[in-house]
């Protein structure tokens, strides 16, 4: 096994290890620790940061990349690698990648979704021919199919009850033991919701993504759960590799976005002058092209360097990450003139402040001031517009792959999806699952991302800070009572 590092992937790990830290520095930090503590003890802040967390384990499960040995042949003394990279996911979703089907299928279909022309039993008939994989343990579809998805179904339902009652009793063994506490009382204020973090809310939520996984596991042994496109590939597995996409694209631009705004904010709203009208005039300048017009414009550029330097990129998996890199650099120079502003104005009336004005006085050096006082008191709103902009920023990959100007065709992603499902919507009968799919993955990525942005808003925001701290403190009594 040979490790690979995209560049995509470097910034994943990047990103992962700045989450890291930043967790290590609230532990240490007063004042953040209670902020995350006001914001995390709210049931719906929770439940989006773990349907948050399978989507990201899935992301960084797509981010690990090598090439596999080849098989050794008489006579070689060196190992050889495959050309083509894969990832942790793709060995995982190898059964289901490989089992490809002619066309197109209905989710949970046993035979092809439109009728061909074939020979049974001799003779020339037309028909739905049967699935090369999707229910050909089946003798009879039209009389076992239901049964046989019923019988899955209530199996894998059961498998993961089994699994969430076992983790909760666990779990109320655990309170039991740090609280001194006897099992009634403990099942009581958990089944009540009356304990300090939301763990009811928590639990229920786990129990509906345990039991969909199991679902989905279980049914995938035998059948396309959400059937195939047109090149008869699971859109089940399209779906799986687009998370990362969306995912990176959310943080990758993220991370691009914040120095940029930080630093000319800052910068202009500390120094004013003409410092301050050439960074005004800068991203004004930017913020009147049209994004889609300079996107469109920056894409094309680089394909046509791709293009006109293969040897650069060794693999069609490489071209296509730097175009994804690429994409998140200029979505990330478009998109930093809002927090801009929003930096420069804070900073504006921060510079104002007695105590910044006191350490001007004393001879403290201008990147010191920056740094030490000025920087620290502007995060809180960073941190609220950086989640925030995250959901925007998926949204945007899937409006531009939709329209052509987005991440490489051969790369999955939510906007490819919906850009294929352009056509199946046209299509007589209906194709309604790459649709269907694609809507409820992003549906879930970006309702939970901006849940968990309005739980972060009103912990940071001082104007909302204090009524969520009002709410938790009754509760707080209510569970001390």
């Amino acid at each position: 096994m040979q490790p690979v590092f995209l560049l995509t992937d470097l910034f994943v790990y990047a990103i992962l290890l700045f989450v890291l830290w930043y967790m290590w520095r609230v532990r240490s930090d007063r004042n953040l620790r209670a902020n995350w503590r006001l914001a995390m003890q709210r049931p719906v802040s929770m439940v989006s940061s773990i349907v948050l967390g399978f989507f990201l384990v899935i992301a960084l499960a797509d981010s690990v990349h090598y090439r596999e040995a080849l098989p050794a042949s008489t006579g070689q003394t060196s190992t050889q690698y495959s050309s083509e990279a894969s990832s942790l996911l793709d060995n995982l979703l190898k059964p289901l990648a490989t089992a490809r089907e002619r066309s197109y299928s209905e989710p949970l279909s046993a035979v092809a979704f439109r009728k061909e022309t074939f020979e049974r039993d001799g003779v020339s008939v037309r028909d739905y021919p049967r699935l090369r994989f999707g229910g050909k343990h089946l003798q009879d579809p039209a009389s076992e199919l239901s049964a046989d998805v019923s019988r899955k179904s209530w199996t894998a339902l059961g498998l993961g009850a089994a699994i969430v009652v076992s983790l909760m009793l666990l779990g109320l063994a655990l309170a039991m033991a740090q609280t001194g506490q006897s099992f009634s009382v403990v099942l009581t204020r958990f089944r009540n919701g009356q304990t300090l973090w939301p763990w009811r809310s928590m639990t229920i939520t786990f129990a509906v993504l345990v039991m969909s996984i199991t679902w989905v596991v279980m049914l995938s042994q035998g059948y396309h759960v959400f059937g195939t496109d047109r090149t008869g590939n699971s859109v089940l597995v399209f779906a799986l590799k687009s998370v990362r996409t969306a995912l990176v694209i959310g943080g990758l631009t993220t991370l691009v976005v914040l120095p940029l705004a930080l630093l000319l904010g800052v910068t202009a709203g500390y120094l004013r002058g003409w410092v301050d009208e050439a960074i005004q005039y800068l991203y004004t300048l930017l913020a009147s092209i049209p994004d889609v017009l300079l996107i469109a414009a920056s894409v094309l550029l680089l394909q046509v360097f791709i293009d006109k330097n293969q040897g650069v990129f060794e693999t069609s998996l490489e071209r296509a990450d730097a175009r994804l890199f690429f994409l998140c650099l200029i979505l990330g120079i478009t998109s930093f003139t809002g927090l801009c502003r929003l930096v420069r104005g804070e900073t504006l009336k921060l510079r104002e402040l007695e105590y910044i004005q006191s350490a001007r006085a004393f001879g403290v050096s201008t990147p010191r001031v920056l740094w030490r006082h000025i920087v620290p008191n502007l995060m809180h709103l960073v941190l609220i517009n950086t989640v925030m902009q995250f959901s925007s920023f998926v949204l945007a990959e899937a409006v531009l792959s939709y329209v052509g100007v987005g991440v490489d065709p051969k790369t999955a992603s939510f906007g490819v999806m919906i850009n294929t499902a352009r056509a199946e919507l046209a299509a007589t009968p209906l194709v309604w699952w790459t649709l269907a799919t694609a809507f409820g993955f992003m549906f879930l990525i970006v309702l939970s991302a901006n849940l968990l942005a309005d739980a972060v808003r009103d912990a940071f925001d001082p104007r909302t800070r204090l009524r969520s701290a009002s709410s938790v403190a009754n509760t707080t009594q209510e569970v001390a009572a």
